[in-house]
């Protein structure tokens, strides 16, 4: 209604710098000196805003001003006085990043912006030494600020989708890019990236739904498809090994688990992958390296339940290989189903048949055979073969939970003789 009013102008500005907007702010000022050159609060508000903003030249320029009018103003006065030191250590900040002292000059920066809190400039310089010593996290915070400061700032937003991207977060690079995409819709950095990322973040989505419906096959398809995808990010190969690890391991492809549990911890150390190493050793009785990695994983996390459970399973199931394992004498695999574990039990019972021996042979069969029933029973009984996998010989007498013992002479059609039985195999 009226834009030649100078107080209008200044009270807009007023309201701006309240928003943190000092570029539409510095705007309304500057049209406020236009039409009022002598108006001294309007320039004294200016000459701050431009050290905010560590315009030093532009904010030196204002002050002098208002001392040329008012000798008298402290404030202007105190304020001059901080520009020539924040331009020298704004300096000496550029040259310790040349000289790759990244903690030196983050310190020095984080006291200039103290001085200079609106300046992109300088939170770009603090962000790009955060990424130098891989601290991303504080490296987001600074280019969040500047998209913050600077609405139209696509490279602002291109540099944390990258960052993102590095630190494995696909699904956050995707929503960065695309605020990018909506300021420039073909934009020649951002239009690439959110192409790749937009498949990458799929394919990582595929992998995680994948486990969840316990769909090993499909997580280990999507998992590979992340790696073919993303050859060179660390992290994004890293999270493609864990799921291969953790798919392999479960779809008992255990020797390429190990494969893809070694390939991601060689990315990253992490307590989810160290327990899925260790369940690995444990099904190929590899039980040194299983408490290892059990123990490696509570390092990481003293708190992680999952490794503490494994770790004293772990060591139980240690002690017991050094006793009677009912897997080795029926020679089938830690998951073997119940169908092949009869099959074992019949063949291994027709083979130390105590009939079929004479002498100390006899003896030795004997006990042969002993073992080869306790193990039939042990892991044909889905509790007591629960307990046995926990670490605990449910027929062992010194056992916690144990009983009497097992002995297939005494079951009913082992009665009369010892060796007068029959087994019924259908």
């Amino acid at each position: 209604g009226d834009p030649d009013n100078y107080l209008t102008h200044f009270k807009r500005a007023t309201v701006y710098l309240a928003l943190g907007k000092s570029k539409f702010a510095l705007k309304d000022l500057d049209r406020v000196l236009q039409l009022k050159p002598d108006f001294t609060a309007a320039r004294m508000q200016r000459g701050i805003v431009h050290l905010k903003q560590a315009q030093m030249d532009e904010a030196a320029t204002d002050f002098t001003n208002v001392l040329a009018d008012d000798s008298s103003n402290e404030e202007a006065y105190r304020t001059l006085q901080k520009i020539e030191p924040t331009r020298e250590e704004i300096q000496l900040a550029k040259a310790f990043i040349r000289g790759s002292d990244h903690t030196a000059a983050i310190e020095l920066l984080t006291k200039v912006i103290e001085t200079c809190p609106w300046s992109s400039e300088l939170r770009e310089l603090r962000a790009e030494s955060h990424v130098a010593i891989g601290d991303m996290s504080a490296a987001i915070s600074d280019i969040r600020s500047t998209t913050k400061l600077q609405s139209d700032n696509t490279v602002g937003y291109f540099k944390l989708a990258t960052l993102y991207y590095m630190r494995g977060e696909a699904s956050e690079s995707l929503k960065e890019v695309r605020e990018c995409l909506k300021l420039d819709p073909e934009h020649k950095d951002c239009f690439p990236h959110y192409k790749k990322v937009k498949k990458v973040a799929k394919q990582l989505t595929d992998a995680e739904e994948a486990v969840n419906r316990k769909d090993y096959k499909a997580c280990i398809d999507a998992a590979t498809k992340v790696l073919k995808t993303e050859p060179s990010v660390s992290m994004i190969q890293f999270l493609a090994r864990e799921k291969l690890c953790h798919c392999f391991l479960h779809d008992d492809q255990i020797p390429l688990s190990l494969e893809s549990c070694n390939l991601a911890l060689e990315l990253n150390k992490d307590p989810r992958v160290y327990c899925d190493r260790a369940e690995a050793y444990i099904l190929t009785e590899m039980f040194d390296d299983a408490i290892r990695d059990f123990q490696d994983a509570l390092s990481l996390d003293e708190n992680f339940g999952r490794a503490k459970e494994g770790l004293q399973r772990a060591q139980k199931l240690q002690k017991q290989s050094e006793k009677r394992d009912y897997y080795k004498i029926l020679g089938v695999s830690r998951n073997a189903n119940k169908k092949d574990i009869v099959k074992a039990y019949r063949k291994a019972a027709q083979k130390w048949h105590p009939d079929n021996f004479r002498g100390e042979e006899k003896k030795i069969a004997e006990k042969k055979f002993i073992d080869v029933a306790a193990a039939k029973e042990v892991l044909t009984d889905p509790e007591k073969r629960q307990q046995f996998d926990r670490g605990e010989d449910p027929l062992d007498p010194e056992s916690q939970q144990g009983g009497q013992g097992f002995n297939p002479f005494q079951h009913q059609h082992f009665h009369n003789s010892p060796f007068q039985f029959k087994f019924h195999f259908n």
